[in-house]
C-alpha cells in the first residue's frame, strides 16, 4: 500500500466496509484510507482484519478492525454504534460481504442455498439497517452520504447453475434501484457495483466441477479484474460531487464475453 500523501478527496469521511478480510473488501478499505477516509473494516476472519489494519496504519491511515458475522443482526447493530463512538459518524458504507456457492438446482444443496440467502441478502440488510440512521444524519448535516453495495454481473446475466447466487444478486441490484428512490430525496446516494470476473478467493468456494472449470478458464484465458480495479470504481463513486449519484455500474474485464 502506498503512503498517504497529497490527493485525499475523502478526508474527513468515515467508511464502514464489510467482507473486508480479503478481495474487493480489503482492496477497497486500503484505497479509501489512501484517499483520506477513516475505515472500519468488518469480516469474520480476525487475523486478516488485523493484518489489513496494520497495513493501513503503517501507510498513515486510520483503521478499526471489527470481527463480525453480518448475519447476526444484534452484533451488526452493536458494531455500528462502536464505529460511531470510535471513528465518528459513518457517511460511507460499502456493503460487500457475500458468498458464491454454485450448483444445479436439482442437486438440492439446500444448505448452500440458505447460506447464500443469509449472507448475500439478510447480511446486507442487517448492515443497511444498522448504518442507515448515520447515513441519513450525515446527509442532513450537508455532507456526502453513500450506500454502495457489491452485486454482480450475475444479477442480470443468465448463467447456468448460478440460479440461487444470481437470484441473491438480482435482489441487491433491484433493491438498490428502489432504495435510491426513497433515500435520494434525503440526499443519501445509493449505488450498486456489478463486477464480472474478479481474481479473488470467491471462486474457491465453488464445488460444482463445470462452474469451477468456467471460472478457471476465464482466469487462465483473459486478463480478469483485480480487486483493486473494483476498489478504484467504488472510490470514484464516493468522490464525485454530492449531487451526483452513480447508481449502477457494471465493470467487466474487456475480454469477458459471458
Amino acid at each position: 500500500m502506498s503512503q498517504i500523501i497529497g490527493n485525499t478527496p475523502l478526508a474527513g469521511r468515515v467508511a464502514a466496509i464489510t467482507g473486508a478480510s480479503s478481495g474487493i473488501g480489503a482492496a477497497t478499505a486500503e484505497r479509501l484510507a489512501a484517499l483520506g477516509a477513516k475505515v472500519a473494516i468488518a469480516a469474520r476472519r480476525k487475523e486478516n482484519l488485523d493484518a489489513l489494519a496494520e497495513r493501513i496504519t503503517a501507510a498513515g491511515g486510520t483503521a478499526l478492525a471489527l470481527p463480525l458475522d453480518v448475519t447476526d443482526r444484534d452484533a451488526v447493530t452493536a458494531a455500528a454504534g462502536q464505529v460511531q463512538q470510535r471513528l465518528g459518524r459513518v457517511d460511507l458504507v460499502v456493503n460487500n460481504a457475500g458468498v458464491q456457492l454454485i450448483s444445479p438446482i436439482e442437486d438440492l444443496k439446500v444448505d448452500d442455498w440458505q447460506r447464500q440467502i443469509d449472507l448475500n441478502i439478510t447480511g446486507v440488510m442487517n448492515v443497511l439497517g444498522a448504518f442507515l440512521p448515520q447515513l441519513v444524519d450525515a446527509a442532513a448535516a450537508g455532507g456526502p452520504a453513500d450506500l454502495i453495495t457489491t452485486s454482480s454481473i450475475a444479477a442480470t446475466r443468465i448463467l447456468e447453475k448460478f440460479s440461487v447466487y444470481s437470484g441473491t444478486k438480482a435482489y441487491l441490484s433491484h433493491f438498490t434501484r428502489l432504495a435510491r428512490v426513497e433515500l435520494g430525496r434525503k440526499m443519501v446516494r445509493v449505488s450498486a457495483i456489478e463486477p464480472g470476473m474478479v481474481d479473488t478467493e470467491l471462486p474457491d468456494h465453488v464445488t460444482d466441477p463445470d462452474a469451477s472449470k468456467l471460472m478457471a478458464d476465464l482466469l487462465r484465458d483473459i486478463e480478469c479484474l483485480s480487486p483493486a480495479d473494483v476498489a478504484e470504481t467504488i472510490a470514484f463513486i464516493a468522490s464525485v460531487p454530492r449531487h451526483v449519484n452513480l447508481s449502477e455500474i457494471t465493470i467487466l474485464p474487456t475480454a469477458q464475453a459471458v
